[in-house]
């Protein structure tokens, strides 16, 4: 049996996406919640715990892998004039939750993990925390639409890549 490249590189996204958004969901309704529950002291405790491996560790390679696999997604099935939107679209909405992570969550975890309270009030560790939220969901939602966005791409890509039965 021969292996096209669309179908596969579209389910290396699809593999990729899922990976992240169940890691993002983790993270939402696992990590963030004892990380945040008491500012500052619950930051405190969250770096003392993350020394060796954090969020940060796991999710700009994630990340990364992400646009690479989706953009060789798209490249490789261009030709599918079906799936090719979805693929697409999948991409834009991983770039935006990407571009949100680095221009609007970075800068408030340096603050909130990096500098901390030996730097900040509880009050602006606070203020940084409720923007950061903000743009999580953001980029929650980013991440749910790029995964069902390339699922139907693979579902088009799927149906266009089955033999076809004589009937």
């Amino acid at each position: 049996m021969k292996i096209k490249l669309p179908i596969l590189t579209v389910t290396s996204h699809l593999w990729v996406q899922w990976i992240l958004l169940g890691s993002m969901l983790l993270n939402t309704f696992m990590v963030y919640p004892n990380i945040f529950h008491d500012i500052p002291n619950s930051l405190e405790t969250a770096m003392d715990f993350m020394k060796v491996a954090s969020p940060h560790t796991y999710f700009p390679p994630l990340g990364f892998i992400s646009w690479v696999t989706g953009i060789i997604a798209v490249l490789f099935s261009w030709r599918r004039k079906n799936a090719r939107m979805w693929i697409v679209l999948s991409v834009l909405m991983m770039f935006a939750e990407g571009a949100a992570s680095v221009i609007w969550e970075w800068p408030r975890n340096e603050i909130m993990f990096i500098e901390g309270a030996a730097v900040h009030s509880a009050d602006v560790l606070q203020q940084a925390y409720n923007e950061f939220i903000i743009v999580h969901w953001f980029r929650l939602l980013c991440n749910a639409a790029g995964s069902i966005f390339i699922f139907m791409g693979f579902l088009n890509v799927f149906r266009q890549s089955e033999p076809k039965s004589e009937v």
